[in-house]
C-alpha cells in the first residue's frame, strides 16, 4: 500500500485540515534547511516542490542540461526524500531538472536512486514523461491548433530541428501515478500548481481553492514580507486555505499574498491550466493572526477543450562574452555613436556571419537611466554569437581592441578607453540557444491530453 493510499483510506473528508508543505520554489538550488525542518515538525500530509522553469532561459531545454549543480540537486533531494519517507507521506516534484525533458527526468531519477541507495530507502517511484513528438506539434500547426504566446511564429522546418519539445502536464498524469501506487512522483515539465493541488483534489477538496493554494505554494515564501525561499505550509480546510512561512522572519499578509496573483501573470483575476481556468475575481485574503493569511473564493471553470503549453529551443550558435568598463565622461556621453562606429569597423575586419549584443550597465543595461543623469562609470557587457566559438571570440576580440583605442571628439587620454575585467579578455560562454516554440497547443479530446504524458511506476531500492 502506498503513502497516498494510506492517506486516502484514513482521510475523514474535505472539511478536515490538510497540510501541504511547499519545500522549494526551485528544488536543487538550496533549500533553507532550518525553515524546512520547522515545516517537517508541523507533520505535513504531503510534501511538494517545483524543480524547473523557463526562467533560466532556453539553453537548458535545448542542451538537456540542468541549471542547478548536481551536488545541490542531490542535497535537496536527500532532504525532501528522507523527510517524506520518515513521515510516510507522498512526495511530488514537478519539472524535473529545470526543463523537464527526457534527459532531465532521467538524470534526476538517477540522483534519487543514488540518494535512496545511500540512505537504505525503498519506495515506488512514478515517472511522468512530458516530451512531445514533433509530428504531433506539426499536425497541430497544420490543423490550426497551435497559437503562439507573444510574437513567435512556428513552421514545420523549425519544429523538426528541435532537439527537445516538452508540454506542461496538469494534474491528470499525477493522478494516474498516484493511483498506480507511487509514493514519490517525479514529473517532467509540469504546471507549477499540479504537484500541490492533485492530492487535495483526489481527497475531495474543491478544485479552485486547491489550485489557488498550489499557485502560491510553488513559490514558497515569496508571497511573504519580506519574500524569501523558505518552506511554506499551506493548510486546506473546506473551501479556504491558510498560508504560513516556516521562517519566523517572514510574514504572510493579505497584501503580500494578494499581490502574488500578479506574479508571472498577465491577468490578476485568472490563470489557465490544461483542463480549465482558475478565477480569482472573488478571492478574499484575510489575516489569520500576525503571520498567517486565510484565502478563499477561487473558482474553477473547466475548459471546453484541453490545451497545453509547449516549449522548444533551437541552437543559434556559439557565444563569447566580455566585460569592459569606462569612466571617461566623454566616452560615456558619446557611447551610442562610438559603439555604432566601432561595430561598423569590425564588420570590415571580421567577415562572415556573427552578431554582437551590447548592454551598457549604468546607462540602460537594465532600465534607462533618469533623463539628465550622468553616470561616472559604465560597464559594457558585450556578447557575440557566431556559428563557431572561434568566430565568436574573434569578432569580440576585434570589437574590444577597436573600442580600447578608438578616437572620439574630446578624448584626452590615449592609453586606452577601457578597463578590462579579465585576462583572457574574451570568455567562451558555450552554445547559444533561443526559444523557437513557446505556444499553446489545443488537443481534440481528453484522451489525447492523457496520451501526451506517459506514466510509469517502478520500485526503487527493493521491496518497499
Amino acid at each position: 500500500m502506498s503513502a497516498f493510499t494510506r492517506l486516502r483510506d484514513r482521510w475523514p473528508g474535505p472539511d478536515a485540515p490538510l497540510r501541504i508543505l511547499g519545500a522549494s520554489g526551485q528544488l536543487g538550488l538550496g533549500i533553507p534547511e532550518e525553515a524546512f525542518r520547522r515545516g517537517i515538525a508541523a507533520r505535513p500530509h504531503v510534501i511538494a516542490a517545483d524543480m524547473g522553469s523557463v526562467d533560466p532561459g532556453p539553453a537548458y531545454l535545448g542542451s538537456g542540461r540542468m541549471a542547478a549543480p548536481k551536488a545541490l540537486v542531490r542535497r535537496d533531494l536527500e532532504l525532501v526524500l528522507k523527510a517524506a519517507r520518515d513521515l510516510d507521506v507522498p512526495l511530488l516534484i514537478g519539472s524535473a531538472g529545470t526543463a523537464g525533458a527526457a534527459p532531465h527526468l532521467e538524470e534526476v531519477r538517477a540522483i534519487l536512486a543514488e540518494v535512496a541507495a545511500a540512505a537504505g530507502l525503498s519506495f515506488r517511484l512514478g515517472l511522468i514523461r512530458s516530451d512531445v513528438p514533433g509530428a504531433s506539434v506539426e499536425a497541430a500547426l497544420t490543423d490550426g491548433r497551435l497559437r503562439p504566446i507573444g510574437d513567435l511564429p512556428a513552421d514545420h522546418a523549425a519544429i523538426r530541428a528541435l532537439p527537445h519539445i516538452v508540454a506542461q502536464a496538469g494534474m491528470a498524469p499525477f493522478i494516474k501515478a498516484l493511483e498506480q501506487g507511487a509514493d514519490v512522483v517525479l514529473a517532467g515539465r509540469a504546471c507549477d500548481t499540479a504537484p500541490f493541488a492533485v492530492i487535495p483534489v483526489l481527497l475531495g477538496y474543491e478544485v479552485g481553492p486547491a489550485m489557488h493554494m498550489g499557485k502560491i505554494l510553488e513559490c514558497t515564501s515569496l508571497c511573504c514580507e519580506p519574500g524569501g525561499r523558505d518552506a511554506i505550509l499551506g493548510t486546506l480546510e473546506g473551501d479556504s486555505f491558510t498560508l504560513e512561512s516556516m521562517s519566523p522572519e517572514r510574514r504572510a499578509t493579505p497584501r503580500s499574498v494578494a499581490a502574488h496573483a500578479l506574479y508571472e501573470q498577465a491577468d490578476p483575476f485568472e490563470f489557465r491550466e490544461p483542463a480549465g481556468a482558475v478565477r480569482l475575481d472573488q478571492a478574499r485574503y484575510e489575516a489569520a493572526g500576525d503571520r498567517r493569511v486565510r484565502v478563499s473564493g477561487a473558482r474553477w471553470e473547466p475548459a471546453e477543450k484541453p490545451t497545453v503549453k509547449i516549449e522548444g529551443a533551437r541552437r543559434i550558435g556559439a557565444r563569447a562574452v566580455g566585460i569592459y568598463a569606462a569612466a571617461d565622461p566623454e566616452f560615456i556621453r558619446q557611447s551610442d555613436q562610438i559603439l555604432r562606429d566601432v561595430q561598423a569597423n569590425v564588420r570590415q575586419i571580421v567577415p562572415g556571419n556573427w552578431s554582437l549584443y551590447v548592454r551598457r550597465y549604468g546607462i540602460d543595461g537594465v532600465t534607462p537611466a533618469p533623463e539628465g543623469s550622468a553616470p561616472h562609470e559604465i560597464a559594457l557587457l558585450i556578447e557575440c554569437v557566431a556559428p563557431s566559438a572561434e568566430r565568436a571570440r574573434t569578432a569580440l576580440a576585434a570589437m574590444r581592441q577597436q573600442l580600447l583605442h578608438f578616437g572620439f571628439p574630446g578624448r584626452r587620454a590615449t592609453g586606452g578607453n577601457l578597463a578590462i575585467a579579465f585576462t583572457p579578455a574574451e570568455l567562451d560562454a558555450g552554445e547559444a540557444w533561443e526559444f523557437s516554440l513557446y505556444h499553446i497547443m489545443e488537443l481534440q479530446t481528453e484522451a489525447a491530453l492523457d496520451a501526451l504524458f506517459p506514466v510509469s511506476v517502478e520500485t526503487i531500492g527493493g521491496q518497499p
